[in-house]
């Protein structure tokens, strides 16, 4: 019997069979991913997520503090602002009466104003306890964000732009504007930016 003759007999077949069969494992083993590889990526994703909530609830975490806060500092703003109106009809009314009126009044009239200031104060006291602050902005610069200009008054001696004279007190509560001071500013002084921008050149020389 010759080699082609043993090549193609069933021997061969069988050969062939278990060759196919050896690369067909091979092929599946070559096309499996590796499970440790898998459990690495795994991992990695799953960190990744970890690290995204953890990141969103700190987020989350601090917003609500700071809306707590903002609740506690500003929730009653809205009354505090209704309480400087009843405040400034007192002032109105004690400003309403002459001072000659003030100097001869009788006890019942003396007792009524004072009764009148008392309250005025009391009040503002109590404003102030729970955050609302008078602006003083009497030789501050004007500052559109705390300030409300209504005229201006001429004054060669006062740097441009300085608020001069108050004619409605302005009130903050935290760090915002409760009520703008309604003031009256210098107009024909020396710009403030200027007389600063010399005084830096006039140290340099010096």
């Amino acid at each position: 019997m010759t080699d082609e003759t043993t090549k193609n007999g069933p021997d061969a077949a069988a050969e062939e069979a278990a060759a196919d069969a050896a690369a067909n494992v091979e092929n599946e083993t070559a096309a499996e991913p590796d499970p440790i590889e898998l459990l690495k990526a795994e991992n990695a994703e799953l960190r990744d997520r970890y690290l995204r909530l953890a990141a969103d609830m700190d987020n989350l975490r601090r917003r609500t503090e700071r809306e707590v806060k903002d609740a506690k500092s500003y929730s009653a703003a809205g009354f505090a602002r209704d309480m400087l109106a009843v405040s400034d009809n007192l002032r109105r009314a004690l400003d309403a009466i002459p001072e000659e009126a003030r100097a001869g009044a009788d006890a019942g009239l003396t007792t009524l104003i004072e009764g009148v200031e008392m309250t005025e104060r009391s009040m503002l006291t109590t404003l102030e306890r729970h955050g609302v602050r008078k602006l003083e902005p009497v030789g501050q610069k004007f500052d559109p964000n705390f300030h409300q200009a209504m005229f201006e008054v001429p004054n060669p001696d006062v740097p441009n732009n300085t608020v001069v004279q108050v004619v409605q007190a302005g009130y903050s509560i935290g760090e915002r504007v409760l009520r703008p001071a309604m003031v009256g500013v210098a107009k024909g002084g020396p710009k403030i930016v200027e007389a600063e921008t010399n005084s830096v050149f006039d140290q340099k020389d010096a």
